[in-house]
C-alpha cells in the first residue's frame, strides 16, 4: 500500500489521482489518499472514506480510498488558494508519518505550487528539502529523475543558475553521488552503478580553455568516487552525453545543474518521467510536472507521470525489502 499526497486541490493533482485509479485499481499497486473527498468526487472519481489503511486495501479495488483532510477554504480549479497551504503540507506530514511508522510501503506527492506554499510561508524551495526535515535527514536527500530511458541527479537544484555555479564544490558533488549510488543498489537492485559525471561548461572545458571547474572542482570528486571503488567515469561533455549511444555506457547521469539534467530527461519521456528523492528512510516518488492550473478542471491531464511513479515506488519497496 502506498500514501499518495493531495497536491494542490487546484491543480491537477484531483484529475491524475482518479485516473491514476482507473490505470491501477485491478492490478495496482494499491493507494490511499491523504485528502479531502469531495474535490475527487467532483473530478470524477468514485470515493470512499476510510478509517485506516486496512479499510483503504479493502477498498481500493471498488473506489478511491480516502483518509479525509479538511480544507480552510472553498477550491476552484485553475485558482489556487494559499489558504489551503496548511492542508498540503500537512498532507505530506501524514504520508511521511505513515511510511516512517510502517503502515504503509512508500509515499507518492501529487504536484504542489511552491509560489503557493511560500506567500503562506512555506520555508523550503520545493518537496525534497521538506521531505528530508520530516525525515530529520536535513541536506541528505537528493532529487533524482527518471525514465525508461535516463536517469538524472542534479547536484544543484532549486537555486538561480548564477547560485547554482557559485555554491557547486566537490564536497557536494561527493556527497550527492555516495548517495546516489547507494540508493541505486539498494532501491533499484543495481550491484555495480555505472555513474557518469557531467562537465559544467561547453565540451567540458576544453582543457580549462571554456573554464575551470572541471579541473578545480569537478575531476577531483571523481578522482575522490573513484578511489572508494564506485564504477564512475567523466567530466563528459554535456552536449553529447545524452545521445542513445552514450546513455548505454551508464546508470545515471550525474549533472552539475537543474535543467542540465531535466531537459534532457523531460525531453525523452516526460510522460514517464517520475521525480524520486533519494537519501531518505522512506520511498518518495512523485510526477515529474507541477500543479499546471492552466489545464486543472478541464479533464485533459494526463495521469501517466503519476502511474508510472506509483509503479516505480512499489519496485523500490521490494528492492528495499530485499536488501
Amino acid at each position: 500500500m502506498l500514501a499518495l499526497t493531495m497536491g494542490d486541490p487546484a491543480g491537477i493533482g484531483p484529475e491524475i489521482t482518479v485516473g491514476a485509479w482507473r490505470a491501477l485499481h485491478r492490478q495496482g499497486p494499491a493507494f490511499v489518499v491523504i485528502g479531502d473527498p469531495d474535490i475527487l468526487t467532483r473530478a470524477g472519481g468514485q470515493v470512499r472514506v476510510v478509517p485506516d489503511v486496512a479499510a483503504a486495501r479493502a477498498a481500493f479495488a471498488d473506489a478511491i480510498p480516502v483518509l479525509p483532510l479538511s480544507l480552510a477554504a472553498p477550491v476552484t480549479p485553475g485558482h489556487p488558494d494559499s489558504a489551503n497551504a496548511g492542508a498540503i503540507t500537512g498532507s505530506i506530514a501524514r504520508a511521511v508519518c505513515m511510511a516512517l511508522s510502517g503502515e504503509v510501503a512508500g509515499v507518492v506527492t501529487n504536484p504542489i505550487s511552491k509560489v503557493v506554499l511560500r506567500r503562506a510561508g512555506f520555508p523550503h524551495p520545493g518537496h525534497t528539502e521538506y521531505l528530508g526535515e520530516l525525515c530529520d535527514a536535513p541536506g541528505r536527500e537528493v532529487m533524482m529523475l527518471a525514465c525508461p530511458y535516463l536517469r538524472v541527479v542534479p547536484v544543484t537544484v532549486h537555486v538561480a543558475l548564477r547560485r547554482a555555479i557559485a555554491e557547486l564544490d566537490t564536497s557536494g558533488i561527493i556527497r550527492a553521488t555516495r548517495t546516489t549510488h547507494a540508493a541505486l543498489r539498494r532501491d533499484f537492485g543495481i550491484d555495480a552503478p555505472r555513474i557518469a559525471v557531467a562537465g559544467l561548461n561547453p565540451h567540458a572545458g576544453e582543457g580549462g580553455t571554456m573554464g575551470t571547474e572541471e579541473r578545480d572542482i569537478i575531476i577531483p570528486a571523481i578522482e575522490a568516487l573513484r578511489a572508494e571503488g564506485m564504477d564512475i567515469t567523466g567530466p563528459w561533455p554535456p552536449d553529447t552525453m545524452f545521445t542513445p549511444t552514450a546513455r548505454a555506457r551508464y546508470d545515471v547521469a550525474m549533472c552539475m545543474y537543474h535543467d542540465q539534467g531535466l531537459i534532457p530527461l523531460k525531453t525523452l519521456d516526460m510522460a514517464q518521467g517520475v521525480n524520486v528523492t533519494l537519501g531518505l528512510p522512506v520511498i518518495r516518488t512523485s510526477p515529474d510536472h507541477g500543479t499546471a492550473f492552466d489545464i486543472a478542471g478541464h479533464g485533459t491531464a494526463d495521469p501517466s507521470s503519476l502511474v508510472a511513479a506509483m509503479r516505480m515506488a512499489a519496485e523500490m519497496a521490494v528492492h528495499r525489502n530485499r536488501s
